[in-house]
């Protein structure tokens, strides 16, 4: 079976349904993504089928969370790297306006060129470190869904995510394990920053065994303003 036979497959199974113009965005996602791999250190997955289930599908996961996607949404990718989830949830909605943050200038670039390479409008990549940008009035609590795949303990991910979400939205945390205890241990940090655990949703990536979690937090009131604290520390002394 070829890789598009199983995209198809995958698309299918978590409900969507892509037109040709949309599948031909992710191929040449892919390509781009593969060329420009070695200058840029985007991702240590490249083969055709894994980039599709590891990267596309499992960004496109978070329709398992059961929000509407099809509502006009301000979402904020942070950590976004080479664009996920971002891009994949863009090219899915092409409705849903994006913000792309990363920290890293290089990142940021090849966002910008895939960005025009794909004619997509109403996403921009932003340079900048989480903990400074959320102090700014530009970004503090103004988007309705915060997303990040970023590597780090749900604490530190909440205390840089939670203060670019409006008063009742969302972040959501994609995780890759069991985080019962993870969960457990962010649950004061949570709270200090304005947010409760809206719920927890755990499933397979569609035709493999891959474990996958999505954890979702809701804004219920106001981030205190001393919060995220300044660089480092989120990492380092997790609330």
């Amino acid at each position: 079976m070829t890789y598009q036979n199983i995209f198809f497959q995958d698309l299918n199974k978590l409900g969507l349904e892509l037109d040709h113009d949309q599948i031909n965005q992710f191929d040449l996602y892919y390509e781009f993504l593969i060329s420009e791999n070695k200058k840029f250190n985007l991702t240590s997955i490249t083969e055709h089928q894994e980039v599709y289930k590891k990267h596309f599908i499992d960004s496109l996961s978070l329709c398992a969370y059961g929000m509407n996607l099809s509502d006009n949404l301000q979402i904020i990718d942070v950590g976004s790297g080479a664009g996920f989830p971002g891009i994949p949830l863009k090219i899915a909605f092409p409705h849903l306006k994006i913000t792309l943050l990363d920290s890293t200038n290089k990142r940021v670039l090849f966002l910008e060129s895939i960005i025009q390479k794909l004619n997509l409008i109403g996403i921009s990549p932003v340079q900048g470190r989480a903990e400074e940008l959320a102090h700014t009035t530009l970004f503090r609590g103004k988007y309705d869904l915060c997303v990040s795949r970023a590597v780090a303990n749900l604490s530190t991910l909440s205390e840089y995510c939670l203060p670019f979400v409006k008063t009742g939205g969302l972040f959501i945390s994609y995780k890759t394990n069991d985080i019962d205890m993870e969960l457990s241990c962010a649950d004061k940090g949570i709270s200090l920053l304005g947010g409760q655990v809206d719920k927890q949703v755990s499933f397979t990536l569609p035709n493999s065994d891959i474990l996958r979690s999505l954890v979702g937090i809701r804004k219920v009131s106001e981030t205190p303003i001393k919060y995220p604290r300044r660089a480092g520390l989120p990492t380092k002394k997790p609330l």
